[in-house]
């Protein structure tokens, strides 16, 4: 597998629809997240009709400031996350750039590797917005190093953020849409989780435990009306990827199924369906992988 390391990745839908005249079919699916039926036929500028309030960690750059414009250009509301006042020129950079593409942002600092800083990132978004429609687990560290030779706190501060942090959210956030009985939770894991990686057993480790997170809080989480699913973005044409050897990543290119990297709006493309699209409705506790064929049979 390629040295993916702070890469992330998105994939693949499958869709399951049905109908029916029976009344317990009726019943079972008259309940969706906050739009009529009449909508799922309706484009996801729409949706902006009823504007969700998303909140994306680690979305001040990288994918997940992808994710948030992308979402937030649907007309949609977005608490863009930022861990340290290192990033808050690019949170307030992209804050600006969501309202500007039509929709509603507000920058908020936490480090979600901290539960008392990650209760004063929920407060503050319901202060800001009412509420939090939408969760997007986003961010994560890497500390890449061979088992022999990592360090204990290189160990714990990706497990502390990437797997912990992802925990703690999906805690506060849940006190939030158990209330209303509908929510969706978008956790970004990696195809590391799934297939491993040399020299980051500590990364593999973490994004391996959210994919099962994911599923055991869709199981816990679904006679709520909340929604969990996984998206595992494999090497992906970030700002960090760019700056890598060219021959080193023809070489990655090479070994991917479609010959390619893969592109941020794809995975924010993927991530955007999960958190808004009605067709969504009938999928919890799966994983999507968009990684240009890497880890298929994963």
């Amino acid at each position: 597998m390629f040295a993916s390391t702070r890469t992330l990745l998105c994939a693949l839908a499958v869709l399951v629809t049905s109908s029916s005249t029976n009344a317990f079919v009726q019943r079972s699916t008259s309940k969706t997240f906050g739009v009529s039926k009449a909508a799922t036929s309706s484009s996801l500028k729409m949706l902006a009709d009823d504007p969700k309030v998303v909140l994306v960690t680690g979305s001040s750059r990288g994918l997940g400031k992808s994710i948030a414009l992308d979402i937030g250009a649907q007309g949609h509301k977005i608490i863009v996350n930022y861990v340290s006042d290192s990033s808050k020129e690019s949170a307030d950079a992209t804050v600006e750039e969501i309202k500007a593409a039509g929709g509603d942002a507000v920058a908020i600092q936490a480090d979600s590797s901290k539960p008392e800083a990650i209760k004063t990132l929920f407060d503050k978004s319901v202060e800001a917005f009412g509420t939090v429609d939408v969760l997007i687990n986003n961010a994560g560290i890497t500390r890449d190093g061979l088992v022999m030779r990592m360090k204990p706190d290189a160990w714990q501060a990706v497990i502390d953020t990437n797997l912990s942090g992802v925990f703690y959210c999906t805690q506060a956030f849940f006190k939030i849409a158990s209330k209303k009985r509908s929510g969706r939770i978008i956790n970004i894991s990696s195809v590391v989780g799934q297939i491993g990686n040399p020299g980051q057993a500590n990364y593999a480790a973490a994004k391996g435990g959210v994919i099962g997170m994911t599923m055991a809080n869709a199981k816990e989480f679904a006679g709520r009306g909340i929604l969990v699913n996984c998206v595992c973005p494999g090497f992906i044409a970030t700002d960090m990827v760019a700056k890598l050897d060219d021959s080193y990543l023809e070489q990655v290119s090479e070994g991917i199924p479609l010959k390619r990297l893969g592109k941020p709006e794809e995975v924010a493309g993927m991530c955007r369906f999960l958190a808004l699209d009605p067709a969504v409705e009938y999928i919890t506790g799966h994983c999507f992988n968009v990684d240009g064929g890497i880890a298929m049979g994963a």
